[in-house]
């Protein structure tokens, strides 16, 4: 009922770029202090710290670009989503700690699995009207 009330492709936009935000800033911050973002790697425990840093900036600014403009949104948020889940795994995994840092942790953790969730309905809705797309 309330579907044909809504703008959807206005809708899809603005949640591709609410979206986005998360992406371009992470990765961002990663590309201007590149020893902090390994730093955090080698803190977190991922594999080859400062590969996982610019594979890390290259996914988040890349997909996070994506998500702007709609381009191949239904690979690049099944890829992210899995991405993101990946990252929750490695760099809040609230299981091996106590007190507030596990909450703290376990918080982070549950918001990366509800993003991917997001990713994944993304995927299945497609970009909306108001996208780039392979021609």
């Amino acid at each position: 009922m309330f579907a044909s009330l809504l703008p959807r492709d206005a809708l899809f936009l603005a949640g591709r770029l609410l979206m986005a935000i998360l992406f371009l800033v992470m990765g961002w911050g990663k590309l201007t202090d590149f020893q902090a973002a390994v730093g955090y790697m080698v803190q977190t425990g991922a594999p080859v710290p400062t590969l996982s840093a610019a594979l890390a900036i290259i996914v988040e600014l890349g997909a996070g670009l994506a998500l702007v403009t709609g381009f191949l949104i239904e690979p690049v948020a099944i890829i992210l989503a899995l991405y993101t889940i990946i990252t929750g795994l490695i760099g809040h995994h609230f299981w091996t700690m106590s007190g507030m840092l596990r909450y703290d942790m376990m918080i982070h953790f549950y918001k990366n699995i509800s993003i991917a969730g997001g990713l994944l309905i993304l995927a299945s809705a497609g970009a909306g009207r108001f996208a780039l797309r392979l021609r």
